[in-house]
């Protein structure tokens, strides 16, 4: 069992940063897969960004490409999303998401290849 906990969320204005992060509650964070999802109001949830176990790899969904960079600190157990240049379209719940992975190099893009999930961390960008 893994229990994940996002943190960073508020509300912003359009063009401003944010940072979030995710700390994990696991002996062999490593092993994980670890990515961050969204769901913005009255949609479906959906891939932000994903990093590898060992963290080389990165993925990203086309809208946040150039804006938003994730990272991961497996001394830590913690994942981080940094967010710039936020706009309204970003606004939503974040979630943080873990999934077993057995090659260190593969980012895990899709819901059903994550087990654990967080709370979520609400950001809301404003005008």
């Amino acid at each position: 069992q893994v229990q994940l906990a996002e943190s960073g969320g508020g509300l912003v204005q359009v063009g401003d940063s944010l940072r979030l992060s995710c700390a994990a509650s696991t002996r062999t964070f490593s092993t994980y897969g670890m990515g961050w999802f969204r769901q913005p109001p009255g949609k479906e949830r959906q891939f932000v960004a994903g990093i590898s176990r060992s963290g080389e790899r990165t993925v990203y969904t086309d809208s946040v490409k150039g804006r938003f960079t994730i990272s991961r600190d497996n001394a830590r157990n913690t994942i981080d999303l940094q967010m710039n240049s936020l706009t309204p379209e970003d606004t939503a719940v974040y979630y943080c998401a873990a999934g077993l992975s057995t090659i260190p190099s593969v980012v895990l893009i899709t819901a059903r290849q994550y087990t654990y999930w967080g709370q979520g961390t609400q950001v809301t960008v404003s005008t």
